[in-house]
């Protein structure tokens, strides 16, 4: 397959209600906010949810949770070598051919990138091959500053002891932003897609998956239907280098939404002449 040949500019608004979506552990689990009250999500939580969904559409993920594993390898290391080969990153190994290998195998390392930086061991010996990916996508943000309310919560049974008295474990707190409409922004690179050999229909791919974004990725913090993809903006540019700048483009939607996440479909594809997005619901 070639690579793509069009720029790609890609925004999604969603929801948030009572559900915690991303804490941050060196602040108690706490939901992500800046010294404004703005309500964020990192952009490396809103890649895991993405990898989680294109791995339960079948494509092959390098980057994979411990709790969503496919293959049942214990390490990224493990599972370089069991595809490519130890061979692949010795000392001997072409870099360029590993790289070309692994974006080949995996989508997210032709999507995002990688850096494979194995220590010593087995045949690698301190290898550290970068990969830099075409798929770029920010941290999201909340519109207006979000409300976070903790909760003191108990276990009803002690973890340990002799079960006369409480202990310390028992005790906890759970957190949530009550409510708040999140925006996030991306884009894809063709120069960049040339090197990993991401094409269109792995941007298809992408496309089709943004709108499911929070599907089947339910826990005690974020429990089934409290986060929701509201909108998919997708720009599709008429070349590689783009009819305008991403910072302009992802612009043209900012200036337009509202508190509710809604905004003029009809005036945001005028908005900037020649490049009309396409829009899709959320799941």
């Amino acid at each position: 397959m070639t690579s793509i040949q069009n720029k790609i500019d890609f925004a999604i608004v969603f929801a948030v209600d009572h559900a915690n979506p991303n804490g941050d552990p060196l602040n108690g689990n706490r939901p992500r906010v800046d010294y404004q009250g703005i309500g964020e999500m990192t952009d490396v939580s809103l890649k895991r949810k993405l990898r989680d969904r294109l791995a339960e559409s079948g494509h092959a993920i390098f980057v994979q949770s411990d709790d969503r594993k496919t293959d049942g390898e214990v390490s990224l290391r493990n599972r370089a070598e069991r595809v490519l080969g130890k061979a692949a990153f010795g000392k001997t190994a072409n870099r360029d051919e590993t790289a070309r290998k692994a974006c080949a195998a995996w989508l997210d390392v032709r999507a995002f990138g990688q850096v494979f930086a194995f220590g010593k061991g087995g045949d690698a010996s301190g290898v550290s091959i970068p990969i830099r990916g075409p798929v770029t996508l920010q941290s999201a943000f909340s519109l207006e500053p979000v409300t976070v309310t903790s909760t003191q919560i108990t276990k009803s049974v002690s973890s340990e002891g002799d079960g006369s008295k409480r202990g310390s474990d028992t005790m906890g707190m759970k957190h949530r932003v009550d409510h708040g409409i999140y925006h996030t922004y991306g884009s894809i690179n063709p120069q960049l897609a040339e090197r990993t050999g991401f094409s269109d229909d792995d941007a298809q791919v992408i496309q089709r998956v943004f709108p499911r974004l929070f599907e089947n990725d339910a826990s005690s913090a974020r429990p089934d239907g409290s986060m929701r993809v509201l909108k998919v903006v997708w720009w599709r540019h008429q070349s590689k280098a783009g009819q305008y700048s991403s910072a302009k483009v992802h612009a043209s939607l900012r200036d337009l939404l509202q508190a509710d996440g809604s905004f003029d479909e009809a005036a945001l594809k005028t908005a900037l002449p020649g490049l009309e997005p396409e829009i899709l619901d959320g799941f």
